[in-house]
């Protein structure tokens, strides 16, 4: 049986479809860009960053950390043509709030032995500064050499208490 997210799920996406025109985009970002931000349900990057369908590719993950997203980036350049990188971290960010160890035993405890054994080496990526795991981003960023010194990065802060963004590089 359906649950209620997804039988939402199916309701929201009928009337979507219902209206639906822009079938013909292409594959590649019409606006060559990618913005990188955090998974977090307060942020909206198509309304608050000023994205429509088609234009950029949004990549998400927990704190919007670009070791996370390497992957999907160097999809993004290599292969569908993006030349900037606009990455967004946000106020309140749940990875302000613990450390790697915290993570780990919170596995451990929830999960157990077998399921703490699977990640110990895992990165949960937490930070403690906004303003500087910003800065560290960028600079990892433009280290990388994955990512070709053409490729424009800048650094930003959305305020999820405000909907205003304020670039920090």
């Amino acid at each position: 049986m359906a649950s209620s997210i997804q039988k939402n799920l199916v309701e929201k996406n009928a009337e979507y479809a219902s209206t639906f025109t822009k079938g013909d985009l292409v594959l590649p970002p019409a606006k060559h860009y990618l913005v990188l931000t955090c998974m977090d349900a307060r942020v909206d990057p198509a309304a608050a960053f000023g994205i429509d369908l088609g234009d950029a590719h949004v990549i998400r993950n927990a704190g919007g950390s670009a070791r996370d997203a390497q992957r999907s980036i160097i999809i993004s350049e290599q292969l569908l043509g993006t030349k900037e990188i606009v990455l967004i971290k946000h106020t309140g960010c749940g990875m302000l709030t613990f450390s790697n160890e915290d993570a780990h035993n919170l596995v451990k405890k929830n999960l157990g032995p077998n399921a703490a054994a699977e990640i110990t080496t895992l990165d949960f990526l937490p930070f403690s500064n906004l303003d500087e795991a910003v800065r560290e981003d960028v600079e990892y960023l433009k280290k990388s050499a994955t990512v070709p010194d053409e490729v424009t990065i800048s650094g930003w802060i959305y305020e999820v208490e405000t909907g205003k963004v304020r670039q920090v590089v």
